[in-house]
C-alpha cells in the first residue's frame, strides 16, 4: 500500500543500484513520486485508468508488462503454491524463474 511502501522502498534500495523508473498503479499517487524522486532519484511513474467510458475495457500504457511478468511467472509451479517459508528463498525463486525466461528467449 501506499503507506507502507516508503519503508518498502528504503530496505530494497541497495538491491538495485541501477533502478531507474518504478511503474505503479493508482494507488500510489500523491507524495510519494516527489519522496522517490528526492531520496533516490528514481521515477515512479503512475499508470492511472483513462476517465472516460470506464465501464469500457481498454488497454492501459505499460501496464501490459506487468502483467504479462506475472503471468509468465504462473507457469513455475513452484511459485505458483507457497512452498517457500522465507521471503529470501520465494524471491530468488523468482529471479531463477526470470533467468529461465530470458534464456529461453535468448535462445529462440
Amino acid at each position: 500500500d501506499s503507506k507502507g511502501a516508503p519503508q518498502a522502498i528504503e530496505k530494497l534500495a541497495y538491491k538495485f543500484p541501477r533502478l531507474v523508473k518504478i511503474l505503479a498503479n493508482g494507488g500510489y499517487r500523491g507524495d510519494l513520486a516527489d519522496w522517490v524522486k528526492k531520496k533516490f532519484g528514481w521515477i515512479l511513474e503512475v499508470v492511472l485508468r483513462p476517465d472516460e467510458c470506464p465501464s469500457k475495457f481498454q488497454v492501459l500504457p505499460k501496464r501490459w508488462i506487468v502483467e504479462r511478468s506475472f503471468s509468465w511467472l504462473e507457469n513455475f509451479r513452484r511459485l505458483t503454491i507457497d512452498y517457500e517459508f522465507l521471503a529470501e528463498t520465494a524471491e530468488a525463486m523468482v529471479q531463477i524463474a526470470f533467468i529461465q525466461i530470458m534464456l529461453n528467449k535468448f535462445i529462440e
